[in-house]
């Protein structure tokens, strides 16, 4: 009779799976990071079947990296990218599993700090490449030495962890070739990089999203309109959504200029007709997800996340952002195959061209129907649910494929060992910009505390209308799904919208780990925490990027015309606003001998407010004004969203006086809206306010401004 497997060797059954080195080598891995020496030694570097270690003299393998400003970026107009020896993305890095990586990162920015995260690597706590977290930042003009073995194979990436540089071009790809020899059989051997790129600085994409900008949506073609809903026929559904306080839904928030395969709009790949090409598909977007379709035949993935799987063949796959695929084609008898890498909103595309001349151009996925729940996101639902739909993947947009991936052998973790439960939902909305778990940022609760033996289980509860890429460093964690114990191995995994996806990981790896949403710029507002296996431990502290603890923006923007003047000028830190607002009015009266008379009112507010959640926020201020009869005074309130989308804000001041406003903007069609207001003041009585707006550009809107007081004007609208 066998006996019951113990925790020491389910371990290394986890190990043998991800390529790891053995339980008794992992001893040597803190020795082997720390050795300076270009010394061969022998170490572990994979399990034979019956369980044996096999060994090989380990190769020390350096890189010298250098990251710098490039001289403009891929579209070859707009700002410079960030470079890495000169490129973007990147120079490949490659090794084989048992080597020891050394590589030399040169910081040759002018004045700001940088970093470099192995994303999907198996490293030692200190060498994973957060800043401030394990590893401390690389300044302008040093270098920092990084040193690990290589204790897996695979397709894998490296990018920056410092604020939004990723985005700026500093990524690139690493392969790492098993220490025996592959069991797929293939030609050509290619890895191509997908990513975005935008001509504007990130740095004021971040600014757009934060004071709720709708440009980007409009600029992609993607905003949602009163008359689109109607020719859609979906007025009801988008009336429905409106009533449920649910703002515009999208799937990607910035509006890119160009989307690259290996920095290129078009790549190509030489290939001969009938040969098999496997193609290390990495997604090193910022923010988009992408639909990798060929011309003809089915992609056959034969690994994800690095990890090989049984091949599963697919007609489109859908790539979430840091995930890799591996997935192999093969050239037709016409001696090219055409492939695209559509963005998942549909404003954009790369196109990869294996082998000579031209070929068929793969049909793009259809546009998504962003007035309702279209097939896309029932399909992503469906599939987080655990359902097993052969048919799923056949969709022209289909979900991510895990329920249909399975591992080479059994993932399960050790049945003996204590285990932990955790539920985080995904919060946050486009109106806030403002993403978190539970409902909190990363400033406001930043580490989950765990223990080095359990194992960790996580329900992502996404409660939000987006997909969210959740990566966690330093470990790979099991999908669950309908495979059960060939449930596969992965670092990176796709939350649909509304739908729920766990994961389990064994915590065998002792450190503080950065968990986050890989959309850029949700992580870059909160939705990251810290898995420590010290958190427990009183004298333990733990330290972040001081940006993921609240940045500072600041706006302006108003509405000059020929009647009104009003504005307002914020900053903006975590859940506060400080700011000053102003409204200027031309005023009718009657002057001497009966004549009409222009006079100047004016108001102007000095105003805090607090955020509570999407819905509620305090204010409270002081009133400068001049007004007949008037006199300054101080003010306190709140401002509460209704159904329908209307703004409420109520304020008594401390005269004792009661003002109520509601504002409402409709979109009426592409470029046009219509903002609304209504104030009734215990002390002024009643004003109404219609401003019909066409937008230009993203800074300046025409605007026809009618007053009930002051008539109509005509101007602009303008936000910097």
């Amino acid at each position: 009779m066998s006996s019951a497997p113990t925790f020491e060797s389910a371990t290394c059954a986890v190990s043998r799976l991800v390529g790891r080195v053995l339980c008794a080598g992992l001893l040597m891995a803190p020795a082997l990071a720390a050795r300076q020496e270009a010394a061969a030694v022998a170490v572990p570097s994979s399990a034979t079947a019956s369980g044996q270690q096999a060994t090989r003299e380990s190769r020390l393998v350096e890189y010298e990296l250098v990251i710098a400003e490039g001289s403009r970026g891929p579209t070859g107009s707009g700002r410079p990218a960030l470079t890495i020896n000169g490129s973007v993305p990147g120079p490949v890095l490659r090794f084989t599993e048992g080597d020891v990586a050394r590589i030399h990162v040169t910081n040759a920015l002018t004045d700001e700090s940088t970093s470099i995260h192995w994303h999907g690597l198996l490293v030692p706590n200190g060498m994973d490449g957060v800043p401030y977290l394990n590893f401390p930042p690389i300044e302008a003009g040093t270098t920092f030495v990084y040193e690990f073995p290589i204790r897996q194979s695979g397709t894998y990436w490296y990018h920056s962890h410092t604020g939004l540089q990723e985005q700026r071009g500093v990524y690139g790809g690493i392969v790492i070739e098993p220490a025996e020899p592959a069991s797929i059989q293939v030609e050509r051997d290619e890895l191509v990089v997908l990513s975005d790129w935008t001509d504007e600085d990130p740095q004021e994409v971040m600014r757009s999203l934060m004071r709720g900008s709708e440009w980007y949506a409009l600029k992609k073609g993607n905003a949602q309109t009163m008359l689109g809903a109607w020719r859609a026929g979906e007025l009801g559904t988008y009336l429905r959504r409106e009533r449920n306080r649910m703002p515009p839904m999208d799937i990607s928030d910035v509006a890119y200029d160009a989307f690259l395969a290996n920095g290129e709009v078009h790549h190509r790949i030489e290939a001969e007709p009938g040969e098999r090409v496997r193609l290390r598909l990495v997604n090193a977007g910022a923010s988009t997800y992408f639909y990798v379709t060929p011309g003809e035949g089915v992609l056959e993935i034969v690994a994800a996340d690095g990890i090989d799987v049984e091949p599963l063949g697919v007609p489109r796959l859908l790539i979430a952002i840091a995930e890799t695929y591996d997935a192999v084609v093969e050239v037709p008898a016409s001696g090219v195959l055409e492939l695209t890498a559509v963005a998942q909103d549909g404003s954009g595309r790369a196109r990869i061209t294996v082998g000579r001349g031209a070929g068929e151009i793969p049909v793009d996925p259809p546009r998504p129907n962003l007035y309702r729940m279209d097939d896309s996101i029932v399909g992503a639902v469906d599939a987080a649910r655990t359902k097993v739909d052969p048919k799923a993947l056949d969709r022209p947009r289909p979900p991510s494929p895990y329920n249909l991936l399975r591992a080479l052998g059994s993932t399960e973790l050790p049945q003996d060992a204590p285990r932990r439960e955790l539920e985080l939902r995904l919060t946050g909305d486009m109106t806030t910009y403002r993403w978190g778990f539970n409902g909190k940022t990363f400033a406001e609760d930043p580490v989950i505390g765990i223990r080095e033996g359990e194992v960790v289980r996580m329900r992502f509860v996404n409660e939000t209308m987006m997909h969210h890429p959740m990566h966690v460093h330093g470990h790979f964690f099991r999908v669950l799904t309908p495979q059960g114990e060939l449930s596969p191995l992965k670092h990176t995994v796709d939350v649909p919208p509304m739908a729920t996806r766990t994961i389990e990981f064994l915590a065998d790896e002792p450190g503080d780990w950065f968990m986050h949403c890989h959309i850029l710029y949700h992580m870059d507002m909160g939705m990251a925490r810290v898995i420590s296996y010290r958190a427990h431990e009183p004298e333990h502290v733990i330290r972040a990027d001081p940006k993921l603890y609240g940045q500072t923006f600041g706006f302006l923007d108003g509405t000059l015309t020929t009647n009104m003047a009003m504005g307002r000028f914020a900053v903006m830190h975590d859940r506060e606003t400080f700011g000053v607002r102003w409204d200027l009015q031309l005023h009718s009266h009657s002057g001497h001998a009966g004549h009409r008379m222009e006079g100047l009112e004016r108001e102007v507010d000095l105003f805090w407010t607090h955020l509570f959640d999407e819905n509620l926020r305090s204010i409270a201020g002081f009133r400068f004004a001049d007004r007949e009869g008037t006199r300054d005074r101080f003010f306190a309130g709140a401002r509460y969203r209704l159904p329908y989308l209307v703004w409420t804000e109520a304020a008594v001041d401390s005269e004792g006086d009661l003002r109520v406003t509601l504002m409402r903007e409709l979109a009426l069609a592409e470029r046009w809206d219509l903002d609304l207001m209504l104030e009734y003041d215990t002390e002024t009585e009643l004003e109404a306010e219609a401003g019909l707006n066409y937008t230009l550009t993203k800074e300046l809107a025409a605007t026809l401004l009618w007053h009930s007081e002051h008539r109509v004007g005509l101007g602009f609208r303008f936000t910097l």
